[in-house]
């Protein structure tokens, strides 16, 4: 039916001893497979504009779900805001759904910078280049290869990407 599938090996210890890591949680300039939620979000922050590496697919999901919840919640507090008048039926937005937007701009500005960086580095693990990240401009197909490209599993040819704090 085919091979098994092989996940990219960490080195361990022994085999890199400059990075003292051996188990547990991989340094930074490593992807965390199977990384928790809290970590996942935490790396997240971490790696803030870190361009360069790769992250692995559980890195990045957690955060999409971090960042769509987010979303939810801050389209929720500008649609309770809104107002909708009898007359013309139009939504005009009243003094909450300015608070929301506020809100969603802080958000998007704090998060944009980060979130490009972690998608480059998604599709660096897969062995793309973080160029492909401009396929978001082509209306729609873009969007759909890209979500193919973050679906895709990992492999191991993107070490290449990999730039440990001592190299």
């Amino acid at each position: 039916m085919g091979e098994p599938l092989s996940y990219p090996q960490y080195p361990t210890h022994q085999e890199n001893p400059q990075q003292g890591w051996q188990g547990g949680e991989p340094p930074l300039w490593a992807p965390y497979y199977g990384a928790p939620f809290p970590i996942a979000v935490k790396r997240f922050f971490k790696k803030y504009a870190t361009f360069s590496g790769r992250a692995s697919r559980s890195e990045y999901w957690w955060w999409t779900l971090i960042a769509a919840a987010v979303s939810i919640v801050l389209n929720i507090i500008i649609g309770a805001g809104s107002t909708t008048s009898s007359v013309t039926g139009a939504t005009t937005p009243g003094p909450g759904a300015t608070f929301g937007y506020i809100l969603l701009a802080v958000w998007a500005l704090a998060t944009i910078v980060p979130s490009l960086a972690l998608s480059v580095r998604r599709l660096h693990d897969g062995n793309f280049s973080g160029w492909l990240l401009l396929l978001i401009l082509v209306p729609f197909l873009g969007a759909v290869a890209l979500l193919v490209f973050m679906i895709l599993p990992s492999n191991p040819a993107g070490q290449r990407f990999d730039q440990p704090a001592g190299a």
